[in-house]
């Protein structure tokens, strides 16, 4: 190496260190070398994992049990079985019907299968609207008056519960082996998970595929099925047999949908749930159909087992479904036996949290060492006797002989996805009307009246549908250092405490030539997903961003382009999943990071605290619309490259470019169709000045699908509130882009900075 070239390769490192010891006034210096987009990810991580673990006794807030009777009881929960039914979609009128439908080939018996003890047929029932239960009705040669519905896992049919088709030992049978000791049993089938491209692109489960438009409707897949379930505790309950006693098994998925369907309803007199019950800390790593937004924050499975109360629930710990679930377009999952420890400690805190031994009906039955059989003799007595005293399990009979054409399951299955996919996208032209009804309180008649009636809206959106950690944030202790300087302007690395474990970073861009007490607006530069700050400030390859944040700069706005929590794929797709049990998503801390950002930008001498603006693209356009909603100190908000017909967008199975059928399983908001589309986000925005910048040729939708969600903004701001040229959509001749011509004028003229001479 020659001695030229080594000094200057010192004199490179000098500069490189005289730079960073340049922090900005008020502030310590930065001395953190790693990757610091990662270690806020990872920060977030570790929060939330803590916050988690916090839920369970936060709980209690929402309980107010009364043991004084049974009644009393019953009574005092009923608050929280209103709240599970709420947040697992259980909210929509069942259809009544006279009998189940016997399904039957003209070619054929009408039996599905029949052994001397048990006759089988294949029955169909209503559920909600157009939904319909499928399954099997058995009936026992000696009935002892009592029903049964008996719910296989996801990875099983009704007929191998039943005996009519391979697969599950003959003394695992719960079903058939219910019929042949005297009960009526009902068996409906589960949709599979089954696995594969939805649409030629995003590998998920059946079930997955139906959770997603089901979740941003609120309703569920869940609840979907538990609807089916309670159609048929109407069926029993109409069937004029005194003192009518019904009863729920159910292994795996089933066990999940036994345990709820006990739960809310109390005509069931007893239920028996296996290789389910556990835990439920860790349900953000279970398939994301059971994903149930706000569950932890109100309930474990200690506290369902407690609305079951006073009825009697035998949990059997057994084997329960075991299988793991790759990242290749919907979310990555795995599912273990639960831990038979686990269990026994979740049953004792249920028969705790009840506190009263003649309420607590809760039986816990292993099976082997835990990890045993499901459907043991055990376990089936106790369910027996619990609904009809005295009953007796005998032992398996004669093996049902088919009775007619083997039913196409695959087909079935179909069938019953199609159903619940048609509601959807019913419910999908339903919730523009729904979330109208939703804003029916909101006061138009004069902006004093508007801004005074949109707050309690805005408290919805904070709380239900973003989400907030209440607590005290940090000092923002404030750590610069100057990473690069031109005759124009010089950028700053800036990292903040936000609570503990979160911080928030970002690139500070500061115009040179500001006079002493002079004040400047601020621009807020958000990137995209997987993007980084260098990326707006056009250090990266991305130009996409046409470096927006240093062209404002060179404008002469001070701009702070921050690193928000979407990058690292999985690593953040599971924050979010992390986040939704605790009524939470990303947003809950981004805001509060975007807050302290604020909090501190203000703090600085030359930056005019009335005039800091939002611009982001793509996912920095998603948090151009919830972000400023509830940081009310962004004077401004412009959405570049993802305003939309949002609820649409997620949830329509009919266009491709709809997330249905994409790798952002974290994408899912809980009932954003009942509430919150954009128009509404925007509303709350509204009266400050709110823009959308849209390429006609982007990928993330359609030009009338966004001029469509747009013209309900124009109408609030410039119909019925007459603010005039505050609300502004550009349409330009290109893609996914920062186009920086029409939303620069928009930042010029609101933020009252003169434009560059020509």
């Amino acid at each position: 190496m020659s001695r030229v070239f080594t000094l200057l390769l010192v004199l490179g490192f000098l500069s490189s260190g005289e730079l960073a010891a340049q922090p900005l006034d008020n502030t310590k210096p930065l001395t953190f070398q790693g990757d610091l987009a990662s270690e806020i990810v990872t920060g977030a991580d570790k929060f939330l994992l803590r916050q988690l673990k916090n839920t369970i006794d936060a709980r209690k807030r929402y309980w107010n049990r009364d043991t004084s009777s049974a009644g009393a009881y019953v009574d005092s929960v009923a608050p929280n079985r209103e709240r599970l039914a709420e947040i697992t979609g259980v909210v929509d009128s069942r259809k009544s019907f006279q009998d189940l439908d016997v399904l039957a080939r003209t070619d054929g018996p009408v039996e599905a299968g029949k052994s001397e003890l048990v006759t089988a047929f294949n029955v169909r029932w209503p559920s909600v609207r157009e939904i319909t239960g499928v399954g099997l009705l058995l009936k026992s040669a000696k009935p002892n008056g009592g029903f049964i519905i008996a719910i296989p896992d996801a990875d099983q049919t009704p007929e191998m519960i039943s005996g009519l088709a391979e697969g599950i030992p003959a003394n695992q049978q719960f079903a058939r082996r219910l019929a042949e000791s005297g009960f009526t049993v009902l068996v409906p089938a589960v949709i599979s998970r089954e696995y594969g491209p939805r649409n030629n692109r995003g590998r998920m489960t059946t079930r997955e595929f139906l959770y997603r438009s089901s979740y941003e409707l609120g309703r569920h897949l869940i609840g979907f099925e538990i609807q089916k379930v309670l159609a048929l505790v109407d069926w029993c309950e109409s069937r004029n047999v005194p003192d009518t006693r019904i009863g729920v098994v159910g292994y795996g998925e089933g066990g999940l949908i036994a345990l709820y369907s006990a739960a809310l309803d109390t005509r069931i007199d007893a239920a028996l749930v296996s290789g389910y019950f556990d835990s439920r800390q860790d349900m953000w790593s279970e398939p994301v159909s059971r994903n149930v937004y706000s569950f932890l924050d109100q309930f474990g499975d200690a506290e369902v087992a407690s609305l079951v109360a006073p009825r009697p629930l035998i949990i059997e710990a057994a084997k329960g479904p075991e299988f793991e679930l790759p990242s290749q377009g919907g979310a990555p999952a795995v599912l273990d036996t639960p831990d038979p420890k686990v269990v026994g400690m979740e049953v004792d805190r249920a028969k705790a949290l009840i506190g009263k031994d003649d309420l607590a009906q809760i039986s816990l039955i292993v099976s082997g060492d835990g990890h045993g059989a499901f459907a043991s003799e055990k376990a089936l007595q106790a369910v027996a006797q619990s609904v009809i005293g005295g009953s007796k399990i005998v032992p398996s009979g004669p093996a049902l002989q088919p009775g007619a054409v083997a039913t196409d399951v695959k087909a079935r299955e179909h069938a019953q996805a199609d159903e619940i996919e048609a509601h959807t996208q019913w419910l999908l032209t339903e919730s523009h009307f729904i979330r109208k009804e939703f804003f029916k309180d909101l006061d138009t008649s004069s902006l004093e009246a508007y801004e005074k009636t949109v707050e309690p809206y805005r408290d919805y959106f904070r709380h239900e549908t973003i989400g907030h950690f209440d607590l005290p944030m940090k000092e923002m202790n404030p750590r610069t250092r100057l990473i690069k300087e031109t005759e124009n302007w010089r950028q700053y690395d800036v990292v903040l405490d936000v609570f503990d474990d979160i911080i928030a970073y970002g690139i500070l861009t500061v115009p040179k030539g500001i006079a002493k007490d002079e004040q400047r607006p601020v621009v807020v530069c958000q990137h995209g997903l997987e993007g980084r700050p260098q990326d707006v400030i056009g250090e990266e390859k991305y130009h996409i961003y046409s470096a927006f944040a240093t062209k404002l700069a060179d404008r002469g706005f001070i701009t702070f382009a921050p690193q928000n929590l979407y990058i690292f794929t999985d690593r953040f797709r599971t924050l979010q999943r992390k986040s939704y049990p605790q009524r939470k998503t990303l947003f809950s801390i981004i805001v509060p990071q975007h807050q302290q950002i604020v909090n501190w930008l203000k703090s600085q001498p030359n930056v005019d605290d009335d005039r800091i603006a939002f611009y982001g693209l793509s996912y920095g356009g998603k948090s151009a619309m919830r972000i400023p909603p509830l940081v009310t100190d962004y004077c401004l908000s412009i959405c570049s490259a993802d305003f939309n017909e949002w609820v649409f967008k997620n949830a329509t199975t009919q266009y491709n470019f709809s997330y249905m059928f994409t790798g952002e399983y974290e994408i899912f908001e809980w009932n954003l169709g009942g509430k919150f589309n954009y128009a509404e986000m925007a509303y709350l925005i509204c009266p400050r000045p709110f823009m959308v910048e849209r390429g006609h040729f982007d990928g993330v939708g359609e030009d009338q699908w966004v001029a469509y969600e747009f013209g309900k903004v124009r109408f609030m701001y410039q119909g019925l509130l007459k603010l005039k040229d505050k609300a502004e959509i550009e349409w330009f001749d290109g893609p996914h882009k920062i186009n920086a011509v029409e939303t620069f004028n928009f930042l010029h003229k609101h933020l009252n900075w003169p434009k560059p001479k020509e």
